[in-house]
């Protein structure tokens, strides 16, 4: 169900009113809602756009295979990292990727708790780009360690051989965060999308859609009961992701904060990350649901009080970003070491590195200050290409980070330089290719948008009309 311009003319309207701003477009009712968002995975028609942008999709993880097949037969040596540059595109990425899987956390979790009925249009996908974006981060610390097939000597478990973990390795703290935050979010994805999934099995016309969708329904009957448990179980999973939001990126930037390197050793780094993570991960949200709700026809389920309300998060966490800009400069000056304030001021400014720091400077701080305008956060196209800017922004701070910081340290001598090779690009473009054949068989399989739950919005939305 698309909106007609009158409609498009209406929601605008409406909000222009602030405290009456709709969650969703008028005109929907509960046969409505279902078939808009369930008819998307049950149609058999497979519509040429989607069918496109899946095949370069696919093709761009097609080149993350033949990199990961490469780096195995050859070693790490395909890839640019050096002495003293041994963290090149892989950490980069890696602290990249758990960023953007932040914002399906806080919408899912933190905004259930708060009662925030806005996050319904957008928590299911949200929560889908998350462990996409785990996945994609899980790679490149396994394959950074060059023999990822022994992998399992970083977990803790009882061997006759009596080796353990080294738990002062950050690499060990990074694999306890980031799988406990990748099982979370699966089980929180999973268990909200169950009543859904029964939904579909009863308007499945496809036998084998019926058994699979019933099967992974879990005998979903819409009881009393099961309403309940359902109930108590998202509390109890939101309970536990919300503490993750803040632990997972703190956990990744003690990777930096432990170590004596100039422009690292700083108590800056947890905050700092875990801002920087909502905002680069609420952009990859616009950056998803815009061309989402455009080509499914969604604007009015995903509607302009979605959009703006991201904006401001947006900019909220935009500024907190700029103050930790702020503040590591001014920790390099008040520092009165000379190797800081070399780092800060003569190498990451004016160094042969320096065009990444003026260019995330331009794309995390300055861009960001038109989302102080409102046409600006309820203009799609612009919104749009903000957002692509704030995720090239984003990875240009992790590049910065890691790389100035390593090429030149305390010692003149084993100052290098680090270039990236092909297959570190091809790495990198390949787990996008990855990232988003995923969303492209998501939105296809699975209801991308939560049924009941904006179905339980129609009444509240019917008693308003009433009192008006």
């Amino acid at each position: 169900m698309s909106l007609s311009p009158e409609q498009v003319a209406e929601q605008r309207a409406i909000g222009n009113d602030r405290e009456n701003a709709p969650v969703m477009a008028p005109g929907y009712t509960m046969e409505s809602v279902t078939e808009t968002i369930a008819g998307i995975p049950l149609s058999k028609n497979i519509r040429m756009g989607w069918a496109v942008g899946f095949l370069i999709a696919f093709g761009g993880m097609n080149l993350l295979l033949l990199s990961i097949v490469w780096l195995l037969y050859r070693g790490v040596g395909i890839w640019g990292i050096n002495s003293p540059v041994g963290w090149g595109f892989a950490i980069i990425n890696f602290v990249w990727w758990v960023g953007i899987g932040h914002a399906g956390t806080l919408i899912s979790a933190i905004l259930l708790l708060l009662r925030q009925q806005w996050r319904m249009s957008i928590n299911r996908f949200a929560e889908a780009m998350t462990i996409f974006a785990v996945s994609c981060a899980g790679l490149f610390p396994l394959l950074h360690t060059g023999r990822p097939w022994m992998a399992y000597y970083l977990f803790p478990y009882p061997s006759t051989s009596g080796m353990w973990p080294q738990f002062r390795s950050p690499l060990v703290w990074d694999v306890f965060a980031v799988s406990t935050y990748a099982t979370v979010s699966i089980v929180f994805w999973y268990v909200g999308l169950v009543p859904d999934l029964g939904t579909m099995r009863d308007r499945a016309k496809n036998k084998l859609v019926k058994f699979l969708t019933g099967m992974l329904a879990l005998g979903w009957r819409g009881s009393a009961r099961h309403w309940h448990r359902y109930e108590m179980a998202s509390l109890l999973l939101a309970g536990l992701a919300t503490p993750l939001v803040v632990s997972v990126h703190t956990v990744v930037s003690y990777d930096f904060a432990v170590g004596l390197i100039p422009g690292w050793h700083v108590t800056l780094f947890p905050p700092y990350f875990v801002a920087g993570a909502i905002f680069s991960g609420f952009a990859m949200v616009i950056t998803l649901a815009i061309p989402i709700r455009w080509y499914f026809g969604l604007e009015g389920l995903v509607t302009l009080r979605h959009m703006e309300n991201m904006a401001k998060v947006l900019l909220a966490t935009g500024m907190c970003v700029a103050y930790g800009y702020s503040m590591e400069v001014f920790f390099g000056w008040y520092s009165a070491s000379r190797y800081e304030e070399y780092l800060v001021f003569n190498n990451r400014m004016l160094g042969p590195y320096g065009w990444s720091y003026w260019m995330l400077i331009l794309c995390n701080v300055i861009s960001v200050q038109v989302l102080w305008f409102r046409w600006v956060r309820t203009n799609m196209f612009a919104l749009f290409i903000l957002s692509i800017i704030i995720n090239v922004g984003m990875w240009l701070e992790r590049f910065v980070i890691v790389i100035t910081s390593l090429h030149a340290d305390y010692l003149p001598s084993s100052w290098g330089m680090y270039y990236p090779t092909f297959w570190d690009i091809a790495m990198f473009i390949g787990t996008i290719g990855f990232f988003l054949t995923s969303m492209f068989l998501f939105v296809r399989a699975v209801p991308m948008i939560s049924i009941f739950e904006l179905r339980t919005l129609l009444p509240q939305a019917r008693v308003k009309e009433v009192e008006k």
